[in-house]
């Protein structure tokens, strides 16, 4: 009986955890419209969307701008 109450104790506060951002980098970079609204719903009342979103919603931002990147290649110094 004691181990069925333990386990019930830990199932409770397991749902009690904070969920996982249903919104990706890879869904939110690809809709610029969810994006946009996002952008500024972080901007104006950060604490409401939480931490993980608002920091989903920045990477997305980034990897909108600068895509896949570019490595630096820096020219050979000539040797003289």
């Amino acid at each position: 009986m004691k181990m069925i109450a333990a386990l019930m104790l830990v199932l409770q506060l397991t749902a009690c955890g904070q969920s996982a951002p249903t919104e990706t980098v890879e869904s939110l970079a690809a809709n610029p419209e969810r994006l946009k609204e996002l952008r500024a719903q972080c901007k104006a009342d950060r604490a409401k969307l939480g931490d993980a979103l608002c920091n989903a919603v920045a990477e997305a931002t980034h990897k909108r701008f600068i895509g896949n990147g570019t490595p630096y290649t820096p020219e050979p110094t000539p040797k003289n």
